[in-house]
């Protein structure tokens, strides 16, 4: 084996030593300089910012999954695998000066972290998109080409950093499967809603805060010319940065409860789950028009576009969905995604104090590497007796896949609460947690467990003072309740979709 590698070494340094001397004309200038902005993921975090912007949902998707496979990569090849090996770099004798980088990396060789995580973008974009990835991949491939070039890595480095990269992220499908597998959402029940010709009767809020803490938003004052051009005759509104979104609903739900019309919000999840509470309230049916970055609640509900609820609203067609409760000491919330504690509300309480500086991708990373290493789990008591959890998760409805990251549910009305608990009480429990979580086997883990049933109750909070409905972290206290409001909210719905 030993000598093995040793050939295979010699190899590389010879094919280094070929490349090295070759003289390629025409790449020596953007070679170079495509290598320098690879640095850091600069060039994926401005291409993703580009896909997002430009491409629509498969292009924000694209983004996003590009984005979580280069972190993946990244944090693989230079924390664990250049450790691991320690290859020198290559010697620079044979390479022109005016090839080589004015400043020289200090890390060791193997594998090209840079190699890794345009590999890791390139086909990580591929996986949403193949038009997309088509485009990308020539740069990938150019990026990969110029660590070699520049004579900071030999080939193998690049071939094993492209073969980490690639790997990374077919991964990211065991936690968040392509848009394509989603299983088309089975339908709800059809229920009475008064068609709203040209939206004659419908108040809409667009919140100009969804979707644009990060470079994937879009621009709410173009979201609003958008559905005023489908919907010429509703009632839209733009919620700026300085208004209420609260109280601007309210509003909005008594114009369209005079009218004798619907309310309608155009945003991310937190305010469809202000809409809905208030639609109930009213007992108006909600129109949802997809503005934020992901749109789970729009998406689950067969709505990937502004026409697509347009559609509904002229066609008077809805179905009646599930609202999940959490009832604690203080209030009752509904969720119409997602409940969780633990961790989770945490890490959302520091994601919002720094997304309006940074952004809400930038900030949620930051967040996640300030609150891993100090993180501890909550202390609840169920059935009489504590238990240590760093997560309860309860979904509105069952999700799929099972796991740590559940995306997306086949049904909106099944009278289920999908309970997912990650268990700190065993030993070695975060280690556990972060192997399995890595590895994309947390639902065959001890420290996981998943059940669907119609309420859970919990004694106490114990030391939980924070939970989050739909992504929104709140504070809480005493005992709480998990339910579920049968078929409580009507929806306009795709006819399509049926």
């Amino acid at each position: 084996m030993k000598l093995r590698m040793t050939r295979l070494d010699a190899i590389d340094r010879a094919l280094f030593d070929r490349l090295a001397a070759a003289p390629l004309h025409g790449a020596r200038p953007w070679l170079r300089a495509l290598s320098r902005a690879a640095d850091h993921g600069v060039l994926w975090t401005g291409t993703a910012a580009v896909l997002g912007a430009t491409g629509g949902r498969s292009g924000r998707r694209a983004a996003l999954r590009g984005l979580g496979a280069l972190a993946l990569a990244s944090l693989t090849a230079n924390t664990v695998a250049k450790h691991a090996t320690r290859r020198p770099r290559p010697l620079l004798d044979q390479v022109p000066a005016v090839r080589r980088l004015v400043r020289q990396p200090v890390t060791t060789s193997f594998p090209s972290g840079h190699s890794a995580s345009a590999a890791a973008f390139a086909t990580a974009v591929a996986i949403e998109s193949p038009l997309l990835g088509a485009a990308v991949a020539p740069v990938a491939a150019a990026v990969a080409l110029s660590r070699v070039y520049t004579g900071v890595h030999y080939p193998g480095d690049v071939l094993a950093g492209v073969a980490l990269g690639t790997a990374a992220a077919v991964l990211t499908l065991r936690w968040w499967p392509r848009s394509v597998d989603v299983p088309p959402p089975a339908a709800p029940a059809r229920r009475p809603a008064p068609a709203l010709p040209g939206g004659r009767g419908l108040a809409v809020v667009v919140n100009a805060g969804s979707g644009n803490g990060s470079p994937l938003g879009t621009d709410p004052e173009e979201e609003a010319a958008r559905l005023r051009a489908l919907l010429p005759e509703a009632d839209v509104r733009l919620c700026g940065p300085d208004d209420d979104l609260a109280a601007m609903l309210a509003g909005a739900a008594e114009r369209a409860a005079e009218a004798g019309g619907a309310l309608g919000v155009c945003g991310g999840d937190g305010s469809v789950n202000l809409a809905a509470a208030l639609a109930v309230e009213r007992g108006l049916p909600l129109a949802v028009f997809p503005g934020g970055t992901l749109n789970h609640f729009a998406l689950d509900l067969g709505a990937t576009t502004h026409r697509d609820t347009a559609d509904a609203v002229q066609a008077g067609h809805a179905v009646a969905v599930d609202l999940g409760l959490a009832a604690d000491d203080t209030e009752v919330r509904v969720f119409v995604n997602t409940f969780s504690l633990g961790i989770y509300p945490e890490l959302v309480r520091r994601r919002e104090k720094l997304e309006g500086r940074i952004g809400k991708w930038p900030a949620l990373a930051a967040a996640v590497a300030s609150l891993l290493p100090s993180a501890e789990p909550v202390t609840v008591h169920a059935g009489g007796r504590p238990r240590r959890l760093w997560l309860l998760f309860a979904g509105n409805g069952a999700y799929d896949p099972p796991g740590f990251a559940p995306t997306h549910r086949a049904a909106l009305a099944d009278g289920h609460l999908d309970i997912r608990v990650v268990d700190a009480g065993h030993p070695f429990a975060r280690t556990r947690l972060a192997a399995a979580f890595l590895t994309g086997t947390l639902h065959r883990s001890r420290v996981y467990q998943s059940v669907r049933l119609g309420a859970l109750d919990l004694d106490s909070l114990g030391d939980a003072d924070r939970i989050a409905v739909d992504g929104e972290s709140v504070p809480a206290k005493g005992a709480l309740r998990l339910s579920k409001a049968r078929a409580a909210l009507t929806v306009y719905r795709p006819p399509r979709t049926a």
